[in-house]
């Protein structure tokens, strides 16, 4: 989805023009841009938080010759998804992951019970023999 298919979105959802949802996606794009920009973090509940990132001026490698190149110190955006966004992302996976420790438990807890009786055989025979 590009950013006309965002305004489409928004309009058919909010039930209103285009011209209205593009400037409301416009304004939320640019508030999340300056206040990134002006280093804070923006958290929006259910979707994730965005934060300012720096890189330290390094010195990397041309592939083509192998020298040394500087790179200049850069300032990114990072964004990290809510528990929620992640959850509605991976639904299937998650109840999948969730059977298979369920699963997992019940095995390992009758992997330890047989654990238990082969002690307790060996004991009682090991008794017998003395």
């Amino acid at each position: 989805m590009n950013k006309s298919g965002l305004v489409d979105t928004v309009a058919n959802a909010a039930d209103v023009d285009k011209r209205t949802a593009e400037t409301a996606v416009d304004a939320l794009i640019g508030a999340i841009m300056d206040s990134t920009r002006a280093g804070e973090r923006v958290t929006i509940f259910g979707f994730g938080t965005f934060s300012r990132t720096s890189r330290a001026a390094r010195m990397g490698r041309n592939p083509r010759t192998g020298e040394a190149v500087p790179i200049a110190a850069s300032t990114g955006v990072k964004f990290a998804p809510a528990v929620a966004f992640k959850s509605a992302l991976n639904t299937r996976s998650a109840k999948k992951a969730a059977g298979k420790r369920a699963a997992a438990k019940k095995s390992a807890g009758g992997r330890k019970a047989a654990a238990r009786k082969t002690a307790v055989k060996k004991s009682a025979k090991s008794n017998k023999k003395r």
